[in-house]
């Protein structure tokens, strides 16, 4: 068998991993977009470096749209078998798919006028709204920690990854020439005591690990509480300032710890008194989506469950729902704060709140997760002193902050517990996929001093044999 590596391959997002058995059979592992990555973005999401026809079975780890953003684009260009996943992640993965359909459409729109005046030919979206139901409909859920045999020759096995709602690592059982083969892909790593989700599961021993590496050289501060982090924010902003405290937030996961955070501060009478939206249509099916899944929660929030049935919810807290809604949040000269998608501020509405705020030295923008470096939140985080919105160019007088420690990603140590369950002498290859090739080299060493014998860090469209 052989594994080639098509995307968050020294890179963190486009999530795809294509292993071919000799027998022609394909199993890709994840079907993700490309993010954050400037003008290089869209060829990549339109370029395959394999043929999505002869792809037998898709196997995903999760929804977040770096992961999932390209099924739709498979399945339009050809891709007709099953995708395996939890039902938390199939319930998402719709959303989401059908939300970034939406968002491409707009943006085709805007980008295709700037495209005819530079005399340039249209673009089309990646894929529309239907292509995304057809995707749907091949989807077809596993419980986790229930073997799957999915053909004659693999198993697979769904564990609790504790990233976000529904996400799992991803375990395979191979048999080829009456040999078998254990290969495992972590997917993305959650946190080992995480504000809201059960820890990372242990799992069976591997032969092949390919394993996630965001932050495979630092480490989260979790000596303060997230809803200590925010109030100082809030309270500058709209406080002292009397501004708009703008963040960015992923519609899963990143807005709903966000909300029990400031749910916590009303609990404790912390909360500012000022209005808090969700802007975000998206963010607002999510958040309803993942109340339906309590039973995934730690059991911390199982707690408060008992007392508080809407951990999500408090006073001040509004969601915004149609366009003219958010258009007038950008004439509202009260102080707010607005939680709005994407994280990467790179789409979505909260592009254009940054947009008519980024100028006011009143108002603040709170980045609390993963930014690609070139994306707008990346360019922000570097401490740009300008940036291009839109084909304008905007001075940035706005005060620009991080909570690093936010991610839903863990950091070196919660990525080598996750590994703690196996022996590393009998793991023959270990790939650092989903990380920046600085931060992976350094994990990489880390790796080796544990005893790991051969860990390897494959570039995009690598394709090696598996013994």
């Amino acid at each position: 068998m052989k594994i080639a590596f098509h995307g968050a391959a020294r890179t963190v997002t486009g999530s795809k991993h294509l292993l071919t058995l000799k027998n022609g059979r394909k199993y890709l592992l994840d079907c993700g977009m490309f993010q954050g990555l400037g003008p290089e973005t869209d060829v990549l999401n339109r370029t395959w470096g394999f043929n999505p026809a002869e792809v037998d079975f898709l196997i995903l780890s999760h929804a977040h749209v770096d992961h999932s953003g390209l099924i739709p684009k498979l399945v339009k260009d050809g891709f007709s078998g099953t995708i395996y996943c939890t039902p938390a992640t199939k319930e998402l993965s719709g959303i989401l798919m059908e939300d970034s359909a939406n968002i491409q459409q707009e943006d085709i729109k805007y980008a295709n006028k700037r495209r005819v005046a530079e005399g340039h030919s249209y673009l089309q979206p990646l894929y529309d709204v239907e292509d995304a139901k057809m995707a749907l409909d091949l989807f077809s859920t596993v419980e986790y920690d229930e073997w799957k045999q999915i053909d004659e020759n693999v198993q697979v096995m769904f564990a609790d990854a504790g990233h976000i709602v529904g996400s799992a690592s991803v375990h395979l059982l191979i048999k080829e020439n009456g040999k078998q083969t254990r290969l495992t892909f972590s997917g993305d790593v959650g946190r080992y005591r995480d504000v809201l989700l059960k820890s990372p599961e242990t799992f069976p021993q591997a032969d092949y690990i390919l394993i996630e590496s965001t932050y495979g050289n630092s480490l989260h501060d979790a000596s303060v509480s997230t809803p200590d982090l925010l109030l100082p924010w809030i309270e500058k902003t709209c406080l002292q300032k009397k501004g708009k405290l703008i963040i960015p937030a992923f519609s899963v996961g990143r807005t709903q710890e966000i909300l029990f955070s400031l749910n916590q501060l009303e609990l404790e009478n912390r909360l500012p008194p000022v209005d808090y939206f969700v802007d975000s249509p998206l963010s607002t099916a999510i958040t309803e989506t993942v109340k339906k899944y309590g039973h995934l929660f730690n059991k911390n929030i199982q707690k408060i469950l008992e007392t508080d049935e809407d951990p999500f919810s408090f006073k001040g807290l509004k969601y915004i729902r149609s366009v003219d809604e958010s258009k007038s949040l950008n004439y509202r000269n009260e102080p707010c704060v607005i939680i709005s998608a994407s994280g990467m501020a790179e789409a979505g509405r909260v592009k254009h709140h940054i947009s008519n705020s980024i100028e006011n030295s009143r108002n603040s923008i709170l980045l609390v997760g993963y930014c690609e470096p070139h994306s707008l939140g990346g360019r922000l985080m570097a401490g740009a002193t300008e940036v291009n919105i839109f084909g304008v160019q905007h001075e940035v007088h706005a005060e620009v902050g991080s909570i690093r420690s936010m991610s839903a990603h863990g950091d070196y140590e919660d990525l080598s517990q996750f590994l703690a369950c196996q022996d590393p002498t009998l793991v023959k290859k270990l790939f650092l996929v989903h990380g920046e090739y600085d931060v992976q080299q350094a994990f990489r060493e880390r790796l080796i001093k544990k005893g790991f014998l051969d860990v390897e860090i494959p570039d995009r469209h690598y394709e090696i044999g598996l013994a």
